[in-house]
């Protein structure tokens, strides 16, 4: 190979490396043009968005919790609205009876039976169940005995009710007050 062939080797070779440096400056300020992002700001700028967002959460569920308990709280103060204003009725019917007039009690004994009528509909209505024990075998789930005493019915036999027991969608609210036989009196 001759010098001159060697120079323009060589001269290829160096401007091939002077494009190459020349390639990286441009990719270098290219990339700061683009906003090439130091990774440190970056991890800076992730954290605050998290953190932001955090934030947001936060207060979020805090809203919800208020407004859950706001809601649970109206539940407890007017859950027995329905049941209340269905009770008006029975109401307004025991206030009739009683503007009867004196004599009239043939007026006041159909009055108190409308009334207990429209109860015994509010009852139905709300699930609310009488429990009539009489001749039923006592039960101290459903029954509350006041007193044993001898009988012709059988031993622990509800042989008379004085305050009737009430459930409320099946769950006892009130037992009722019974008195048992303890069985056939012995001699």
């Amino acid at each position: 190979m001759s010098n001159k062939e060697k120079d323009n080797k060589q001269d290829i070779e160096q401007s091939d490396v002077e494009e190459k440096v020349e390639e990286t400056q441009v990719e270098k300020d290219d990339a700061q043009e683009v906003g090439e992002v130091d990774p440190l700001e970056a991890v800076q700028a992730e954290a605050a968005a998290l953190k932001d967002k955090l934030l947001r959460q936060h207060a979020e569920m805090e809203n919800l919790r208020k407004r859950t308990e706001r809601q649970v709280a109206d539940a407890h103060k007017y859950a027995i609205e329905k049941f209340a204003t269905s009770l008006l009725d029975v109401v307004d019917n025991l206030e009739r009876a009683v503007e009867t007039e004196e004599g009239n009690e043939k007026a006041v004994r159909e009055g108190v039976a409308l009334t207990l009528d429209s109860w015994h509909k509010v009852a139905e209505k709300f699930a609310l169940e009488r429990i009539d024990a009489v001749g039923q075998s006592f039960d101290p789930h459903f029954h509350e005995a006041l007193s044993k005493m001898p009988s012709e019915e059988a031993e622990d036999t509800v042989i008379a009710q004085h305050v009737a027991g009430y459930t409320l969608n099946g769950r006892l609210i009130r037992a009722a007050k019974v008195l048992v036989s303890s069985g056939p009196a012995k001699s």
